[in-house]
């Protein structure tokens, strides 16, 4: 491995601008790669301009807003016109702008799939018709024919890739997320998080940023929040007065908010929308208990680490990559399973006090320390530049 290296990775589009686990991924590896003057460039899609002093070299291979195959052709085109050295490494991210880049890549240099999620079988879940599954599952499965190494965030995600790729485990390296500790950070007492946010003061908070698709299991959630608040009055007595904050977009807002109405939930759950990127610390900080109750594909779980990296403890199913980040921590913090009895039980335990919770300094220091990227981008880099 030499001093300073040259590592081209190939993302999606560019964090600042489009959100998701995925850009956010690729966007702070890549500037923590560049903090050990190793040479960076990313091609994506949608990428913007940057001053000539910018620390990674960005090239633009498509517009997002152009048709699918002409955003294909543009990106094969604009890669190949790139004025570039081979690099040391090649780092790919999303599978889609990958495949017409194949026939491109220098065969001498090492290449490693970082595996975010199993595209196809998401589709699948969501409802997708089964010709696209079919397409999304060629692409994949293309693309990791011609890689070398892969990375994976979970042992969970690692299983799903040998599994449905028939990748063998010799070719995967199970390196978790990072979480950026000087963004996500313990700097506001509950108080002033929630007067920034305009929120309630005196009403125990659960906040759930979460996309409002099927396989994140918000209306499992509200089913548990309902228990929870028209429950027995033996019971019911013993829980403070909850509130649910649902911060994210998708196709089930109107529905979700129909089963508001209907389990007569006005009072106890507040759909956020979009929430802007800057505030997202804020929220996490405001509330008592961040929830995620994935049903399914939850590879890793940024939101656990961020909410724990502003010292906010996570209730999570037992799904995916999140139990791996929870099991040494906390392991009382993971559900029995997923549906809305065992979260309602287990929300029943922590809000009465049956279950003890850690504490803020807990949480953020078990963030800083295991996860934090100045760590997790030299893990990264020793498999990206393996000879």
């Amino acid at each position: 491995m030499t001093a300073f290296s040259s590592i081209l990775c190939v993302g999606n589009s560019w964090f600042p601008t489009m959100p998701g686990g995925l850009n956010r991924y690729v966007y702070e590896l890549i500037h923590h790669l560049a903090t050990v003057q190793d040479k960076i460039e990313l091609c994506g899609v949608g990428l913007p301009e940057t001053s000539p002093n910018y620390p990674i070299k960005l090239t633009n291979l498509a517009e997002p807003n152009t048709p699918i195959l002409q955003r294909l052709w543009s990106t094969r085109n604009n890669f190949l016109k790139r004025q570039s050295t081979n690099p040391d490494a090649i780092n790919l991210h999303f599978a889609l702008y990958s495949l017409p880049l194949l026939a491109s890549l220098p065969t001498e240099v090492p290449v490693t799939f970082t595996f975010h999620g199993p595209w196809a079988l998401e589709g699948e879940r969501e409802g997708a018709k089964k010709l696209s599954v079919w397409v999304k599952h060629w692409v994949e499965q293309t693309v990791y024919n011609r890689c070398d190494r892969f990375i994976v965030l979970s042992k969970a995600f690692g299983t799903i890739l040998h599994q449905e790729y028939h990748i063998p485990w010799s070719k995967i390296n199970v390196i978790p997320g990072g979480v950026d500790t000087s963004r996500f950070q313990a700097n506001l007492s509950r108080q002033e998080a929630r007067s920034q946010l305009n929120w309630p003061q005196d009403r125990t908070i659960l906040f759930t940023p979460r996309r409002l698709v099927h396989r994140m299991g918000i209306d499992i959630l509200l089913s548990a929040i309902a228990s929870l608040a028209f429950g027995i009055a033996k019971i019911k007595s013993k829980i403070p007065d909850v509130w649910l904050a649902i911060a994210g977009k998708g196709v089930l807002r109107d529905s979700l908010e129909k089963q508001v109405t209907e389990l007569g939930l006005h009072n106890h759950v507040k759909f956020l929308g979009f929430l802007p990127d800057e505030q997202l610390p804020i929220a996490y900080q405001a509330a008592d208990l961040t929830v995620v109750p994935s049903q399914s594909l939850e590879g890793f779980g940024l939101i656990v680490l961020e909410s724990l990296a502003c010292g906010t403890p996570v209730l999570c199913t037992p799904i995916g990559g999140m139990p791996e980040i929870l099991t040494p921590f906390s392991p009382e913090l993971i559900t029995e399973d997923t549906d809305a009895v065992a979260i309602a039980l287990k929300l029943e335990g922590l809000l009465s006090g049956k279950i003890p919770i850690p504490s803020r300094y807990a949480c953020r220091d078990y963030a800083a320390t295991n996860f934090n990227w100045t760590k997790i981008a030299q893990e990264v880099r020793q498999v990206l530049l393996q000879s």
